[in-house]
């Protein structure tokens, strides 16, 4: 069922999906709000209402991402060979550098991020990086290393990042815009 919301300047679609779900949640993604609610439960607009703060800074952070990714180009040209030789090359030279080799590196198509560290030191990288610029590439190799020291996002992981890359911040901001960009040449 679709509804909509508006908070301070911002009129703002949702969806309410009732799924066999224990607890209701909220879903903000690829700008669209979802919220799914179990089949019996009572008035997701309330939710919604409660949550109304969230929501806004939601949908202004992703107004700011679409914004930005429209200053930014996708990668084209680099095949799947060239994408995984640089990785893996990368992988080897940033391991050296901070001590930390994976057990295993792996390339699968990922919908949610662009890369995960297991507990056992295995590495996942999302293929769509293949259509990233070759420092977006870096960045979230180094940070995926990083996590066979800090498995977490604790302030120590950041710290370890920040050595490297003091703008990570601002890296974080581009790898938003370059995300969005993706889901909308790759729905």
């Amino acid at each position: 069922m679709k509804d909509q919301i508006t908070i301070h300047d911002a009129l703002i679609d949702y969806e309410v999906i009732r799924r066999n779900v224990k607890n209701a949640r909220i879903e903000y993604r690829n700008s669209e709000l979802k919220v799914i609610v179990p089949k019996a439960h009572p008035d997701p607009h309330e939710l919604v209402q409660r949550h109304r703060r969230w929501i806004y800074n939601r949908h202004a952070h992703m107004k700011n991402v679409h914004s930005f990714a429209e200053k930014l180009e996708l990668v084209h040209s680099r095949c799947e060979d060239e994408f995984t030789t640089f990785v893996n090359t990368l992988v080897k030279k940033i391991g050296n550098d901070i001590g930390a080799i994976p057990q295993k590196v792996r390339f699968r198509k990922m919908k949610t991020k662009w890369g995960s560290c297991s507990s056992k030191g295995n590495i996942n990288f999302n293929s769509h990086m293949r259509q990233l610029p070759d420092e977006m590439i870096e960045y979230i190799v180094y940070h995926e290393m990083v996590h066979l020291i800090e498995l977490n996002h604790s302030p120590r992981f950041w710290k370890h990042i920040k050595l490297r890359y003091p703008d990570y911040k601002k890296k974080k901001k581009e790898l938003s815009g370059y995300w969005h960009l993706l889901q909308k040449n790759n729905p």
